[in-house]
């Protein structure tokens, strides 16, 4: 693996950037725009998904930002970050050379997993986009999350917290991407009330009925959690990281060889680390689905 600073030529602004060390002009690559949740920032969401540990093996280009707004606490917002990530993605393109993009996917955890969801919305990501992976970021289609999910609160954090919620339902169901992907969702069991056994994405592309497919068994544990609740820690937001077990779940025979997939990782919680083996499969998942948009699109005047 080779990492090295991308910096936004209009701001300053830096991330992550990590790609094989053996990368040859020209080669093929996956590209993965990576985004941390609220409160995190780009550091953290590498260690959360190493997916940089298997640079090499599925040869995947890797970018790691951090938003910038950090009031009330640092999360991903429209008007202070989609250039920043437009000019990133760019950026990407130029060093890997566009037509070496095999495809092109966004990774969210949380509420970088929903600001996945927005730019899909936006003409330059729905038009490049070819995948999303929402890490505990919300499912296209149902997947509730579980009464009194997050950190141990007092009873006021909590009331604002069901306010905040109750605003977001009130506001309606997210938008559907209007891009044609791929799409994987991967959760903690202890996060969501219930895993749907459809799913609307599936049926959008004519996939057929859910299999589930072998578990994936990690052995050893993921590298990093929420640090600050382990006196009181909570189910839903997570314990120390811990070896486990994933149920995979696939929607066949999707049109176009897209990929959609869930991913339940078995008594674990929203802040626990991804595992090795886990983290595998999910860019296996990746690199095995069709991509191509954005080779032939020039970056918009």
């Amino acid at each position: 693996m080779a990492t090295e600073t991308l910096a936004d030529p209009e701001t300053g602004r830096k991330c992550f950037f990590d790609f094989p060390s053996d990368l040859c002009d020209g080669e093929e690559v996956t590209f993965v725009l990576s985004l941390h949740g609220a409160g995190s920032h780009g550091t953290w969401q590498r260690e959360y998904f190493p997916a940089h540990d298997y640079v090499d093996e599925f040869r995947l280009a890797i970018a790691t930002p951090s938003a910038l707004s950090t009031e009330p606490s640092r999360h991903w917002a429209a008007d202070a970050d989609d250039t920043h990530l437009e000019n990133l993605t760019e950026l990407v393109f130029e060093r890997v050379g566009r037509d070496s993009v095999r495809a092109f996917w966004l990774a969210g955890h949380s509420q970088g997993g929903m600001h996945c969801l927005r730019l899909l919305s936006t003409a330059y990501f729905a038009d490049r986009v070819d995948g999303w992976l929402s890490l505990s970021g919300g499912r296209i289609g149902p997947a509730p999350r579980v009464e009194n999910f997050g950190p141990p609160r007092s009873e006021a954090e909590r009331a604002a917290m069901e306010a905040w919620f109750a605003r977001q339902r009130a506001a309606g169901p997210p938008p559907t991407p209007r891009a044609d992907l791929s799409f994987i969702f991967a959760t903690g069991e202890h996060e969501i009330a219930a895993l749907p056994e459809t799913s609307p994405w599936a049926e959008r592309y004519g996939a057929g009925p859910r299999v589930r497919l072998e578990d994936i068994v990690d052995e050893e544990p993921g590298r990093i959690h929420d640090a600050r609740w382990d006196d009181n820690p909570t189910l839903s937001w997570g314990r120390r990281p811990r070896p486990g077990t994933a149920a995979l779940y696939v929607f066949p025979g999707a049109s176009d060889g897209r990929i959609i997939a869930d991913v339940v990782r078995l008594d674990k919680g929203h802040t626990e680390g991804l595992e090795p083996r886990v983290t595998k499969e999910l860019l296996r998942l990746i690199v095995s689905a069709p991509g191509g948009k954005a080779r032939s699109l020039a970056r918009p005047s």
